[in-house]
């Protein structure tokens, strides 16, 4: 199938013979940046003033005003867009203390043409999508939302929109992926219709209009977007955000070619978390035909240098959060040992906590296994007073949870990965929770070590069946295939953009204050 639609940039030259093109457009994108208005280390976390002053920060919204800005000044005369995929939301500590303020204040700043409703924009319901809607100049798109019954953004989100770019009519359609009833909070009145037929209908109205260059601006995920640039008919670019995908020509790390083609349609996505600014020009015909479509992620490494007015309000809004980090969410009976002596070795206190702090807040989706790996964990917690400060210390890498669905015996051979390298002291080692297993360091790694693995079902623990499917909650960089873990990458029903783990774990402790750090023999070492 995939040889069959998909072919590189490369390769497009899309023939409409040797005429030059009519109309030429580029557009500027990002997606999923969640909330990553500072800049970013290689690990997609917040990056420091050292690693600024080493050279080895990426992103910002600083950087991408810069590189915007540079932009607009440099094609002053040709024909730009500036597009956003949805996700501003979540993932720092600028969301968690401005709620979407933050974000809307820079976005503005910045300059966007056009966004997509992202699911994270309903992690605080409609209201903080709605605060955000209010705040901001540029339109917001959503087409297969159904709004007439929440009155709170009722008529704030537009089904499309048409921009006028250089004398030209450009239509922007958009589609949320139904699933964020599942992985947010949309709450009972916004309701999810089929993104493919609402997308088509979408076009069908403005190529009534009399407008014949429709892009559209998604957040559903590449292979979502793969099958709307085969079905959706009159589309000429799919924009894409949700999967963090990177597309592009010269990095051994993508995923596909940028764009990649499906038919004569280019499909364009440029990671997460402000890294890159994707840039894709397109030729048209007088019919509104792609005839050429090139171009390529720009990263926003040091040689961008942050806008010093906008990297001076991220300081100013960044003082707050620094207080943040002091605040008291609970206290401890006693030390939450983390040390990574420990926690890569055998079962230890915060790896428990850990644990438990996961599968407790997705237990309600039919989760059961949680899996942490060891190297995640980066410190103790002290006995006493417990700091937001000292969540993230333990916590630093701003992973999200993830859940996926998998059969026993990939779980057993999780397992085995996580306990292959324990000489070596690795962090790949399994800290658990709803599971019990045994390891055996006579046995050679990843032949066997594993023995009496047991899941909890009702009220007993139960030997796990290889061939029955189980829910798993962990992080997403260990369901990515981190620390070997690449039997998680192929796991089905995989949603990894779920709520920051150290938030995760505050509201953990903080819900069972006092925290009374424990082991209880859920891994057995003979």
């Amino acid at each position: 199938m995939f040889s069959r639609l998909f072919t590189s940039a490369a390769a497009l030259a899309i023939s409409a013979g040797a005429a030059a093109a009519d109309y030429k457009l580029t557009i500027l994108h990002t997606n999923d940046i969640h909330s990553r208005v500072e800049s970013i280390n290689k690990y997609d976390s917040t990056c420091n003033a050292e690693g600024e002053a080493e050279g080895s920060c990426f992103g910002g919204v600083a950087r991408i005003k810069t590189l915007i800005d540079a932009k607009r000044a440099e094609m002053a005369d040709d024909n730009l867009l500036v597009l956003d995929a949805g996700d501003p939301f979540q993932g720092s500590l600028f969301y968690t203390t401005y709620k979407g303020a933050a974000e809307a204040e820079f976005m503005e700043a910045i300059g966007y043409d056009a966004m997509a409703v992202g699911n994270h924009e309903f992690d605080d319901g409609p209201a903080a999508l709605k605060a955000f809607i209010d705040s901001v100049s540029f339109p917001v798109v959503s087409g297969n939302l159904d709004l007439t019954s929440e009155p709170l953004l009722k008529d704030k989100v537009a089904d499309h929109v048409v921009l006028e770019v250089g004398g030209q009519k450009i239509g922007i359609v958009s589609a949320l992926a139904t699933d964020t009833v599942d992985t947010s909070s949309p709450g009972d009145n916004v309701v999810f219709q089929d993104e493919i037929e609402s997308l088509q209908a979408d076009v069908d109205a403005l190529t009534a209009e009399g407008v014949n260059i429709i892009i559209a601006l998604t957040h559903v995920g590449l292979p979502k977007d793969l099958e709307i640039a085969e079905k959706v008919k009159g589309l000429d670019l799919v924009i894409g955000g949700h999967s963090h995908t990177l597309l592009s020509n010269t990095s051994d790390r993508a995923q596909g070619a940028y764009p990649t083609m499906v038919g004569d349609v280019p499909v364009v996505q440029a990671y997460a978390y402000s890294k890159y600014v994707g840039e894709v020009t397109l030729s048209f015909d007088d019919a509104g035909n792609v005839t050429s479509a090139a171009g390529e992620p720009i990263l926003l490494d040091a040689s961008v240098e942050p806008n010093a007015d906008m990297a001076a309000r991220v300081a100013e809004m960044g003082a707050p959060i620094e207080e943040m980090k002091q605040r008291v969410v609970a206290d401890s009976s006693d030390v939450i040992v983390g040390d990574r002596n420990v926690c890569r070795a055998e079962e230890c206190s915060i790896g428990n906590l850990v644990a438990d702090a996961m599968l407790d807040r997705v237990k309600d989706q039919g989760i059961s296994i949680a899996i942490q790996n060891g190297g995640g964990l980066r410190a103790s917690i002290d006995a006493g007073e417990v700091t937001m400060g000292e969540v993230l210390t333990v916590l630093p890498f701003q992973n999200t949870l993830s859940t996926f669905q998998v059969s026993g015996q990939t779980v057993i051979d999780a397992l085995e990965n996580g306990v292959s390298q324990v000489e070596e002291g690795k962090g790949r080692f399994p800290q658990v929770a709803g599971l019990k297993f045994t390891f055996d360091m006579s046995v050679a790694p990843l032949e066997g070590r594993v023995s009496d693995v047991l899941v909890m079902e009702g009220d007993a623990w139960v030997a796990i069946d290889p061939a029955k499917t189980y829910g798993l909650v962990s992080n997403n960089y260990v369901r990515g295939g981190g620390d070997g873990y690449k039997m998680f990458r192929d796991a089905d029903n995989a949603y990894d953009y779920g709520p920051d783990l150290a938030d995760v774990t505050a509201e953990y402790l903080a819900a069972n204050a006092p925290y009374a750090p424990y082991t209880d023999g859920r891994i057995t070492k003979k």
